[in-house]
Order: C-alpha cells, then structure tokens, then sequence
C-alpha cells in the first residue's frame, strides 16, 4: 500500500462514527469474550469488486485497525468452473488501492482442503453426514417449500462404512460430475431451509487456479466458509443480510465438529445505490454481452471502472462512512456519491481550461504574436501556484457559450454583447460566420486591450465569465463524458437489458486542451474549469490523449440534502 493512501485511510479511521457492529466489537472487548480482534474480507473470484464491496473492506479492515486487531484476505475459492486468477489479481489490486493491508494474512479456503475434508469424513463418522445419488433436481423437488417439509432422500440411512467408502471415490475421481453429493444430515422438516440436509461436497472435474486438478469434489459455500473462520481464528465474522438465515447452519458445524475455535457471524445491509446493479451476474453478462468495455469500463460501479474513471479511494472510503452500517436495507441516491467524489476532488484537483466543443473565435483589433498571462492553479489553496497561458488573435470557446438569437436570460457571447475572458480581457462579438449549411463557424470579435487581467478600469461590469483555450497552441484531446449505465433509478436486474441506457457514453473527438495538460501527471486529477473533473485514461498516449469526466460540476446531492 502506497505511503499516502496508508495515511489517507489512517485519518479517516480516526473519526469514523459508531454503529451497530463496532459496539458489539467493543462490548466483546471489554467482556473479555475476545482477546483480540480478527476480521475478514472474503470475495470469492469469480469477477471483480464492486462499490457493494468497498463497503465490506472498509468494515472489515476499518474495525480490525480501530481496535487493534488485524483483517485476513481470504478467498473463498471453492467453485473452480468460475474463478480465474484474472480475478484474484484483481480483487488484491482494488483492496491495496482503496487504502487496506492485509499483511501477512493472506488466505485462500483451498488452503484448507484436506482439513475441511476431514472434517466431512468425521460428519460422515458421527452419522451426520451422508452420500446421497439423487440428481440435483431430484434434491430440489424433495427439499420442500417455506410451507412444506422436505422429504427424506432414499439414500438418507446409508451405513458409515458405505458413505466413507463412497466419499473416498468421490475424491478419487470416480464418479462424473454431479453423479453424487455429500449432505449434512440435519432435519429435513426444519422451518429454515438451509437446515434441510445441505449439500456439503459436490462432484466437479475442473481445474482450480491452485490446486489444479488434485481434486475432484468441492466443498460449498456454507460449509467452507466458517471452517475456514475458526480455522483462522477469526472473531467477527461480518457479513451481508442475506446470509442472516445461513447463520443457524454456520453454527450447526461448529457445534458439530472439533473446530479450533468459534467465530461469531453477524450481518449488516448491502449497499443499493440508484442507477445501477451490483449483481455479479448482471456484471458477468455485461461484460460478456459487450455492453460495456471490460470490467474496468468508466460506467461500472466496479473498483476498477470507477478507478479508472477517476474517483479517489478516499472519496470511496468517505462516501462508506457517510452512508454508515444498518441491520435494514435501503437505497443510496447516486447523488450522494457524485457529491462525496466532487467534495475530494475539488479539495485536490488543480484547474485547467478545456473547450470540449470548440467554437473559433478571431479577435480582429488584436494584432502581434500573441501574450503570455498568469492563471491560478488552485483558487483556494495559494501553495499551488500559478502558470503561464498563451493569448493570442485566434482562440476556441465552447459551442453552448455563444447563441445567436439568445432568450432573455442568456448572458454570455452573442452578437453585440460583451463578455469576459478568464485571466484575459473583455471581448464583445460583432460578426457570425457560417457555412452552407447554416451552421456558425467562426465568430468575429474585437477586444478591449483596457481590461487585461479581466477587469475594467473604467468599473463596467459584464455579468458571463467564459473559459477558453489559445488557437496557436491548443492540444487535440478525446473527451469521454459518461452518464448512468441504465436509464432507470431501480434497474430490473432481472431484465437488465430493457433498462440500459443508450446514452451512457458520450464521446467527444475534437476537444481542445490548454498545453499544461498535456504534461501533467497522468495520475493526477484536473478541474477543466466550467465542464467537471477529469483524469487521463489508460487508452491515451502521447499521441492521442483520452480523459474521461470523473464527475460533473454540478451539485445534485446538495441540493437534495438540503431540502431543496
């Protein structure tokens, strides 16, 4: 972890609120239940994080770090037909951007195959745990309904000398895929499904990104998971709302088997935010359908689409804070995390100019080769400087900054009126120049050479401010502008397609930029003044520079938190 995002994510645990979790953390302290804090975040690596799992790192590693603990990077590979190490590099690149170390801990549940599998064969020794040759629609069907009991499988009283031999040839590599599973013996009447003998191992012939192909069966989920919990030690094992009604069947194994120690589950609200989906399925399909660029397209709430977008891990960790931790779900307006991300970046992003849709303008009562004028770097933060920008006869302004015919209230340039340019002088348009089409072109303007710096000795005021960028040296730029993924605030993830947004990307090819730009540091974000915040993306190159809008100007959320 880099050295200023270790200090980033330092100073936002230092004033982080209290919340339901933390009090049980502390009250376990303090009881003396524990003696020391052991968290974990456990993706499995079948995709890449999304903003959902910003929220469980920040939890996790945020809670071990507050009370002095430590948080394991364990993932949970337990289903190699859909992992891939593409993802595991992934997951550990977006954990050590967002401003977290797992140290030493890292961990992987195929670390613990062979205990897991003892574990089932002592299942297996005690009566409860048993092969059953039921097809997986066949244990479906009998497993019952949230009104009715399951049925017993007719395979349920095997002897224990049977289900060991079977299991054996199970791992063996025997049987082929789905001929035969190995499920707890639980009570197929209990009110809570999961409890409904789970399937515990499955038959899989696949090779695992680890253990190639040493293996032929796989534990589940369920009954890896808080395996390997106590196997680490863990002591808060902090978890989605969803997996609130598997917590009776975590504490079942470990009631049932000599673990090492006895981990606590306890669940908390995923993260909903409007104008998206945070479905690794709906995310697969996305990305395989061509729907989106790759993973780490802009438009995705993945870590790595929002990284490449621009946004800050500390915007991320504060935006987490803010929404804070609940037992009840609930949707986050996007807003909220436009606000957060722009509230970062305009305490950090030095400004720029950029005219996205360029306008010529000719200065015609300016004549000689041209002016060099100083322009602040920061408005609110003097240590930053100043540069030198290039004034000259011809400049570029944006397109929806001149009208022709403009209504009542538009103040900036049209024919005969007069306007300011920024760090530059007063400039007032006296001729439209168009083509066959009818489309404007050029605009013929003159200048007062009174008002350098922006200002009028003479005490006129003019009441529009306009950016721009000098003609002689402006820098070609392809500009990403990127909208909603879907058009809707509650995305049908069920229906995702209808719900897509035809319009997320806009692209903008003749953009032009002032030459400092260029030069900056590729990681570095840019207000371009007027249009919103920008980074460098990693299609560009000298040759051809890309930047895509990391958020807009405009503050939606502010409005909303306020009332307004």
């Amino acid at each position: 972890m880099a050295e200023n995002d270790a200090t980033m994510a330092d100073a936002d645990r230092a004033d982080i609120g209290r919340d339901f979790i933390r009090d049980i953390v502390a009250a376990d302290l303090e009881a003396g239940r524990v003696k020391q804090v052991v968290t974990r975040f456990p993706p499995e690596p079948n995709g890449y994080l999304h903003i959902g799992h910003a929220k469980s790192i920040c939890l996790n590693f945020g809670v071990a770090a507050e009370f002095g603990g430590r948080c394991h990077l364990r993932f949970d590979d337990t289903n190699p037909t859909k992992e891939e190490q593409e993802y595991i590099d992934a997951i550990k690149d977006d954990v050590r951007w967002l401003g977290f170390d797992w140290g030493e801990h890292l961990h992987h549940a195929s670390d613990y195959f062979e205990q897991i599998y003892a574990w089932a064969q002592h299942l297996i020794g005690t009566g409860k745990a048993y092969v059953d040759d039921q097809s997986q629609d066949e244990i479906r069907i009998n497993r019952g309904t949230l009104t009715e009991p399951g049925r017993d499988s007719p395979f349920r009283d095997r002897s224990v000398e049977e289900n060991l031999d079977l299991f054996a040839r199970m791992r063996a590599g025997e049987f082929p895929n789905g001929a035969r599973v190995l499920r707890a013996k639980i009570d197929m009447s209990a009110g809570n499904i999961n409890l409904r003998d789970p399937v515990l191992y499955r038959i899989l012939h696949a090779h695992h990104p680890r253990t190639g192909t040493a293996w032929s069966i796989y534990p589940s989920y369920d009954f890896a998971h808080g395996q390997s919990d106590a196997i680490e030690h863990i002591t808060h094992s902090i978890c989605t709302l969803e997996f609130e009604d598997h917590r009776p069947l975590y504490e079942w194994f470990l009631d049932n088997l000599p673990v090492p120690s006895r981990p606590h589950q306890y669940e908390f609200a995923r993260l909903n935010i409007t104008y998206s989906v945070l479905s690794k399925r709906v995310l697969t399909e996305l990305v395989r359908g061509g729907h989106v660029g790759g993973w780490d397209d802009p438009r995705m709430p993945t870590l790595a689409g929002l990284r490449r977008r621009g946004v800050p891990a500390a915007a991320l960790r504060d935006f987490v804070k803010r929404i804070g931790v609940a037992k009840a779900n609930s949707v986050v307006d996007a807003g909220m995390l436009d606000f957060t991300i722009r509230e970062q970046l305009n305490k950090s992003a030095q400004r720029r100019m950029a005219v996205l849709r360029p306008l010529k303008v000719v200065i015609e009562n300016y004549d000689g080769p041209g002016e060099e004028l100083d322009a602040v770097n920061h408005p609110d933060d003097p240590a930053a400087g100043s540069r030198r920008i290039r004034f000259g006869r011809e400049l570029y302004i944006e397109r929806d900054d001149f009208m022709e015919n403009p209504p009542k209230k538009f103040f900036r340039l049209s024919p005969g009126n007069e306007v300011r340019l920024r760090y530059a002088y007063f400039i007032t348009c006296k001729e439209v120049v168009k083509d066959a089409a009818g489309e404007v072109i050029e605009l013929h303007c003159t200048y007062d050479p009174a008002t350098r710096g922006g200002d009028s000795p003479d005490g006129r005021k003019v009441k529009a401010t306009m950016h721009w960028v000098s003609a002689v040296d402006a820098v070609n730029a392809e500009v990403r502008i990127y909208h909603p993924l879907f058009a809707k605030p509650d995305p049908n993830a069920a229906d995702f397609e209808a719900d897509l947004n035809p319009d997320s990307l806009e692209t903008l090819f003749q953009a032009k930029l002032e030459p400092s730009i260029s030069a900056a540091n590729a990681d570095e974000p840019m207000q371009f003044e007027r249009q919103g915040y920008f980074t460098r993306d990693k299609d560009s190159t000298p040759a051809r520079l890309v930047f895509n809008r990391t958020v807009g100007l405009r503050d939606t959320w502010a409005k909303v938190s306020a009332g307004g």
